[in-house]
């Protein structure tokens, strides 16, 4: 399995490998520079050490020409610096016993032997001294002619040189280390920085590349989903107009049946009036038969314009079903819309939680429109019925009038069946109002929720149209991303090329 490195993980692969670099570097340079600096002590010694053995020596000679000057004139000034140098050279010659140490057994071993034949050398001034204070001038001048003296600052000189010779030579070896030191820490430093920068390029133009080629992926997949979002919101800012628009229309429409059922209503309110003026002129008849033909006719006339409106009635009642059928396919396809939104809510996420809400809602009113247009729908059955049986009766009374031109005996009995048949229109009328009634405020709710429906519907509308604002702006920044990441790439390349 390939395994995806983060941009940190990278910026630190790219540090670590320069740093271990350099620290391999640091290191071979300490250590080629503590050498340097080993070597360069250690000349410091060597010269400590010969200063040392010079002095060592110095004083041997001035012990040496204070006791022959001693010897000679035997005064107190030569006997002085010969006391002097007596007194300085066994601090100076523990000091070159320091410098030079016993750690190389060569040198330990001429040590030893620079030792004894100081003190041998320093025995026999004393000799010297103590003859020509004890026995005079002559002897002390014979023994000094015996020349030991002269082997013995000789064979000094031989050892300090034998000494000096060998620190020389040590310190010629230690000298050619450092500089070969030297030379390899220059020829480190040299390779160690080409490499490094090397290194440092090559791990620069990988991650590079690398991110150039991570975020341009991440770019590609961030402009595929803002084009999905912007198409997504289009849909919606396009779904959410056409709800509007069917919103409004379904208002309008229900406005217009409410001013029907209004109108429905007052009919109702006319066939009430006409039905009571009918039952009191047909009980009118019973007392004046005299005038029971001109009655007759006025009933037959009443009864015509009875039946006109209650055709009309019935026609308003068949128009207000179509406007129930078109309320109702509205209330459908409101639902189905109210659930395609709560389905898009849903796909929306917490952006789309408020939308759901609506869309709920809508839902709701959608089923509230729906039971009221089958309640509405009862009613109109209702009220056709009713319609239909007044008809029936009206036209049962224009025939029982009209017979009763031709047979007045009958006049009373039809009188009464007219009384019952006004009765029951009557009653049928006051039924038809109160429905209408009702049927007038549920328009009035159902145009109320319908324009609640609309303002959800437009305020969908502009939540869509600042979506889709969004989308574009996301789709125009990851444009504008891919653009640097071409650009940086292309900077990028032409480095790469020119180096």
């Amino acid at each position: 399995m390939k395994r995806s490195w983060t941009v940190g993980q990278q910026l630190i692969l790219g540090f670590i490998i320069p740093i271990v670099v350099l620290c391999v570097l640091g290191f071979s340079s300490f250590r080629l520079n503590q050498q340097m600096r080993q070597a360069s002590a250690w000349a410091a010694h060597v010269q400590e050490e010969i200063d040392a053995l010079h002095i060592l020596l110095v004083d041997l000679q001035d012990m040496e020409s204070g006791q022959r000057g001693y010897v000679i004139s035997g005064t107190d000034e030569f006997f002085q610096t010969y006391a002097d140098a007596l007194g300085r050279y066994k601090s100076h010659l523990v000091r070159v016993r320091e410098l030079v140490g016993i750690s190389n057994p060569e040198q330990a071993r001429r040590l030893a032997e620079l030792e004894r034949t100081v003190d041998e050398r320093v025995t026999f001034c004393e000799q010297n001294i103590q003859i020509r204070k004890t026995e005079g001038l002559a002897p002390a001048l014979a023994h000094i002619g015996t020349a030991k003296g002269k082997r013995l600052t000789e064979a000094i000189r031989a050892i300090m040189d034998d000494i000096t010779a060998a620190e020389t030579a040590t310190l010629e070896a230690r000298t050619h280390e450092a500089h070969r030191a030297s030379t390899a820490l220059d020829r480190m430093l040299v390779a160690g920085t080409s490499f490094a920068v090397l290194v440092v390029a090559f791990v620069a133009y990988v991650i590079i590349r690398r991110l150039d080629r991570q975020i341009g992926d991440s770019v590609q997949r961030m402009q595929s989903a803002a084009a999905e979002l912007e198409a997504a919101a289009t849909q919606q800012v396009r779904g959410a107009k056409e709800q509007a628009s069917s919103a409004t229309e379904v208002s309008t429409t229900v406005r217009e049946l409410a001013v029907t059922a209004r109108q429905v209503s007052e009919s109702a309110q006319r066939v009430t009036r006409m039905a009571s003026d009918t039952a009191q002129s047909a009980r009118g008849g019973d007392q004046v038969l005299v005038t029971a033909q001109e009655s007759m006719g006025a009933v037959h006339r009443q009864v015509q314009a009875i039946v006109g409106h209650m055709l009309d009635l019935g026609r308003k009642s068949q128009e207000i079903g179509g406007i129930l059928d078109i309320i109702n396919e509205l209330s459908e396809q409101t639902n189905i819309l109210a659930i395609n939104a709560t389905i898009e809510a849903v796909g929306a996420g917490e952006s789309g939680r408020r939308f759901g809400v609506v869309a709920s809602e809508i839902r709701k009113l959608a089923d509230r429109v729906g039971m009221s247009t089958k309640e509405i729908r009862r009613l109109i059955d209702d009220i056709r019925g009713a319609a239909n049986t007044t008809v029936m009766a009206t036209e049962d009374g224009a025939k029982a009038v009209e017979s009763s031109t031709r047979r007045f005996d009958d006049v009373a009995e039809n009188l009464r069946r007219i009384i019952d048949y006004v009765n029951g229109t009557a009653e049928a009328a006051r039924e038809i109002e109160l429905s209408t009634k009702q049927q007038t405020t549920a328009m009035e709710q159902v145009s109320s929720a319908v324009m609640e429906v609309a303002q959800t519907a437009r305020e969908t509308e502009v939540s869509s149209a600042q979506t889709l604002q969004t989308a574009s702006e996301v789709v125009a920044i990851s444009e504008g991303l891919r653009q640097l990441i071409e650009r940086r790439g292309e900077g990028a390349g032409g480095l790469v090329a020119v180096g």
